[in-house]
C-alpha cells in the first residue's frame, strides 16, 4: 500500500476555526492514488473537508513545525507528522484552491491532528491548485 494511510479515527486536538464542536473525523481516501483525502466529519453527518499532502502540487511547500505542535500532538518524533493542505473545491481542478496558510499536521502514531494557522504573508488560503 503506498500513499497517505489509512487511520481510521482522527481527533483533533483543537478544533477547526467555524467548527468548534467537531473534533473527531475520519481519513478516507478518495482516489486510487492515495492523493486526494476525505477528512470525514464522525460527529456531524455530511460535512468533510478535501486534502492533499502538499508535495503532489506544491512540491517546495515545507512550512516549519513550532514545537508546541508536537506537544500537542503527543509526537515523539517530526517523522511521524504529515501535513495536508485542505482544498476548496471548484468547477474542475483548474479552479479548485488550496489553503497553504493553514495546513492540517496529522501525527500517523497518536492519530492526532490541528489545523495551523501559519503568520507567514507569503501563504495564501486559496492558492490555485494548478498554476
Amino acid at each position: 500500500m503506498t500513499g497517505t494511510p489509512e487511520i481510521p479515527v482522527i481527533e483533533l486536538v483543537q478544533p477547526m476555526p467555524g467548527f468548534p464542536e467537531l473534533a473527531r473525523f475520519a481519513l478516507v481516501r478518495v482516489d486510487d492514488t492515495g492523493a486526494l483525502c476525505s477528512l470525514t466529519s464522525l460527529d456531524q453527518p455530511g460535512l468533510r473537508f478535501l486534502v492533499v499532502p502538499p508535495a503532489t502540487f506544491f512540491p517546495d511547500y515545507a512550512p516549519e513545525v513550532e514545537d508546541t505542535i508536537l506537544t500537542d500532538l503527543g509526537s515523539s518524533s517530526v517523522d511521524d507528522l504529515v501535513m495536508l493542505c485542505v482544498l476548496t473545491a471548484g468547477e474542475s481542478l483548474a479552479s479548485t484552491t488550496a489553503n497553504l496558510a493553514a495546513p492540517v499536521v496529522l501525527d500517523i502514531a497518536t492519530h492526532r491532528a490541528v489545523q495551523v494557522v501559519l503568520d507567514d504573508p507569503q501563504l495564501s488560503v486559496t492558492t490555485p491548485l494548478i498554476a
